[in-house]
């Protein structure tokens, strides 16, 4: 889907880390059993990937998606932007995404911003690590104009416990974080988690904050966020 930096958000932006917080996240990415469509196959999903599972969990990422649809079906629910855009493909340490989050009708200010490492795990795992980024506001729609190729390795810094281990699950890869290890002190909060379930035509996402005896205390409450994919990564 925290560090404890404060941003000053547009008051829609406020509203909705209210319901959707945390990585996005792929990501900070987020799987819920109910409400979530139909998985499509596709041929960069895990059985097209066997030997590098990673590299077809990062495929299905990469795309620009919205949450149009659901917004318009549920008020609940806002409608967010979403970016994942594929970055440094010359490494070998795994597979990096810029990810951007924003109000749909405000999408040049983003609420989150991040870069998310997609790399194999055990026993055919995908681990989907979250970074967040250091002069954040330089990269807004860095594909657009260039400003991704000034982002550095030292520009990151890591969100410990924050990581989304995904498995196959059919033609679709389905993830969670761990227990009460990604730490957040978002409105109350003591500890975020993140759920998520893609299969390159759509993305859910559930992001959610609980405090310390394990009480939501923000997020969606009753599902995902369901992002559809509408363009392909540049």
């Amino acid at each position: 889907m925290r560090l404890c930096v404060r941003y000053r958000y547009p008051a829609a932006a406020q509203r909705a880390l209210g319901i959707l917080s945390l990585r996005a996240a792929v990501f900070a990415l987020v799987a819920a059993g109910s409400g979530c469509a139909a998985m499509s196959k596709n041929d960069s999903g895990p059985q097209a990937a066997a030997s590098d599972p990673a590299s077809g969990v990062a495929a299905l990422m990469a795309g620009h998606y919205d949450s149009r649809d659901q917004s318009a079906r549920d008020s609940d629910y806002y409608a967010i932007s979403l970016a994942m855009i594929p970055i440094w493909p010359q490494r070998t340490d795994g597979h990096w995404l810029y990810v951007e989050q924003a109000v749909a009708d405000s999408a040049d200010k983003p609420y989150r911003q991040r870069v998310y490492r997609v790399s194999n795990g055990a026993n055919g795992d995908v681990l989907s690590a979250v970074y967040t980024i250091d002069q954040s506001g330089r990269f807004v729609q860095g594909w657009r104009n260039g400003a991704l190729d000034e982002l550095t390795e030292a520009m990151l810094q890591p969100r410990a416990g924050c990581t989304v281990a995904l498995r196959a699950a059919g033609a679709a890869w389905r993830g969670a974080t761990t227990g009460k290890d990604c730490a957040s002190d978002l409105r109350g909060a003591s500890y975020a988690t993140a759920e998520v379930t893609l299969d390159g035509a759509s993305m859910h996402s559930w992001d959610r904050g609980h405090d310390a005896t394990g009480k939501q205390v923000w997020g969606a409450t009753t599902g995902p966020y369901i992002f559809i994919k509408r363009a392909p990564a540049p």
